[in-house]
């Protein structure tokens, strides 16, 4: 077993992502952090092509996917398909929010074929 006492850090322009289970932290299969969100924050539109799972702590959420606006409320959570192009935001912060995926993600971004990592998930 392994015990990850002190997550690593990383900053965005919308978030602070606090690493807690990932490869570079002894995890195989699965990439886990903590995303820290402040009232009226919200991230790029983007896609991840990996599945990822959202689980509100604190606060409340609006995921914009495939057309539509869904609120994602504390003790909810979310489950966002490979590919799929989204936008989070916060609508009642600030946003405590646990998420996890399968290891070896990418961002994406409408109209381009660059692939980004996501430090936080490594």
């Amino acid at each position: 077993m392994i015990v990850v006492e002190n997550a690593r850090m990383a900053e965005t322009p919308n978030a602070v992502l606090a690493s807690l289970a990932t490869p570079s932290l002894g995890s195989k299969d699965l990439s886990t952090w903590r995303v820290s969100m402040q009232e009226g924050a919200q991230g790029p539109v983007h896609a991840i092509d990996r599945e990822q799972v959202w689980v509100t702590l604190a606060g409340t959420v609006e995921f914009i996917a495939d057309g539509s606006a869904k609120l994602v409320r504390t003790g909810q959570a979310a489950i966002l398909p490979a590919g799929e192009v989204r936008q989070v935001r916060v609508v009642d912060g600030p946003v405590e929010a646990l998420v996890c995926m399968s290891v070896g993600g990418f961002a994406s971004v409408p109209g381009s074929d660059a692939r980004h990592p996501l430090p936080w998930a490594e």
